[in-house]
């Protein structure tokens, strides 16, 4: 059970510390010569000596079997149902730049990409700088379209941010990235209940496309966009209003500080490092009660195949982690949104491995953070959009349901 509006009512006024640090693309699969994970190959003291005094589990970011985006992924984690407060990526991508979302407005993820003989060959450019996609993108600013405005903005490497604004657009239209390599990019195809409106603006978008190849052509490596996650702002209740949270949100990549300010997080500045990430944290603690830290490369990493690098990535949060519980959070948690296996190179459906530090936690016998460990765990396997009461319970944070 976690309708937000039940779980509104039972809050209490405490101010209690909450830390939810999330290790993006965290759960991983064996190596196949040495049969352990990255969490379990990667030398992480701390991380287990945090599990041993935690009790600990799984998470399913939206249901078994089921691979999220982050998106989601992030929506329960926050506390929200996923499929019912679904959020468009390409709003995400937009709030995440800075970008003033209206009702009408159509925004739109966007990857520069690397096409050959018609046929993507790298769907993210060789992860061209963030200065590179800022120049392709004040390029592309002279194309003109007929009755409709455009912005595009560069998020972080190959990534950016696409938002038309028109009368009549529709968000009822079809990607143009197919999501793998050795395809063509996609044309935008009207969805079914779309009407009129989706014809138009799905045609709209393939002659902006079309104009972007031409500029693009002679560019190396990134010469061509595809999109994705057509979406218009949706209405979503804010978590700081519902549960009665000063809420801060320590995230660098655009797209997670995105989320954060749709459910009512302010944004705290910090430095692109992870030990920055904590310091700014700690700048932070006497003006928030909840806390969401992101750090993103662990993901990055497994979407790049690099094994070796994503053990690196956890080894660098462990050995920042004791600067965090040395600021004595009520609960902390420390999990992953989704997993992202270096042998997949993608998003997975396999849950994340979780523990929830908290003096009214009864504890298990876990003596290490990795997904096998956690499997035994106290909490056993459970949804990410029940953590949030989980959290503030233990935070001491809600009240009595019922005489």
């Amino acid at each position: 059970m976690n309708e937000v509006t039940f779980l509104s009512s039972l809050v209490t006024g405490s101010r209690s510390k909450m830390v939810l640090l999330v290790l993006d693309g965290l759960g991983g699969l064996p190596h196949p010569e040495t049969g352990l994970t990255e969490l379990e190959t990667a030398r992480a003291p701390n991380l287990d000596a945090l599990a041993r005094e935690s009790t600990c589990g799984l998470i399913h970011a939206i249901g078994p079997g089921i691979t999220p985006g982050s998106g989601p992924a992030h929506m329960a984690l926050f506390g929200y149902d996923p499929v019912r407060y679904e959020v468009g990526r390409g709003v995400l991508s937009a709030l995440g730049v800075g970008m003033d979302l209206g009702p009408d407005d159509l925004a739109a993820r966007v990857n520069f990409c690397t096409v050959q003989d018609g046929l993507i060959s790298d769907r993210r450019a060789g992860r061209i700088s963030t200065e590179e996609n800022a120049r392709l993108c004040e390029k592309l600013s002279g194309i003109r379209l007929e009755g409709v405005e455009f912005t595009i903005r560069p998020e972080k490497e190959h990534r950016a941010a696409l938002v038309f604004r028109g009368p009549g657009l529709s968000d009822l239209i079809s990607d143009t990235d197919p999501q793998r390599t050795g395809l063509a990019p996609l044309r935008s195809e009207p969805l079914p209940g779309g009407g009129a409106a989706a014809e138009r603006t799905a045609a709209m978008v393939n002659d902006f496309l079309d104009k972007v190849s031409t500029i693009l052509a002679d560019e190396h490596p990134a010469n061509m966009i595809v999109t994705r996650g057509f979406a218009k702002k949706p209405d979503i209740p804010p978590m700081t209003r519902l549960y009665d949270l000063r809420a801060g949100a320590v995230a660098t990549y655009p797209m997670y500080r995105a989320v954060a300010r749709l459910v009512g997080m302010e944004l705290v500045d910090s430095g692109p490092s992870f030990p920055e990430q904590v310091e700014a944290l700690a700048g932070a603690w006497e003006k928030y009660d909840y806390f969401f830290v992101h750090y993103k490369y662990t993901d990055s990493r497994g979407e790049d195949g690099d094994f070796a690098a994503k053990v690196a990535c956890i080894e660098e949060v462990d050995e920042a982690l004791p600067r965090i519980v040395s600021l004595r959070p009520e609960v902390l948690v420390v999990t992953g949104d989704h997993s992202t296996p270096a042998l997949l190179k993608g998003h997975s459906w396999h849950p994340s491995p979780l523990l929830l530090h908290s003096r009214w936690e009864r504890g298990d016998d876990v003596h290490s953070f990795s997904e096998r460990a956690c499997a035994a765990g106290g909490l056993g396997i459970f949804y990410a959009m029940d953590l949030l009461p989980l959290m503030l319970a233990n935070a001491q944070r809600l009240n009595k349901f019922g005489a």
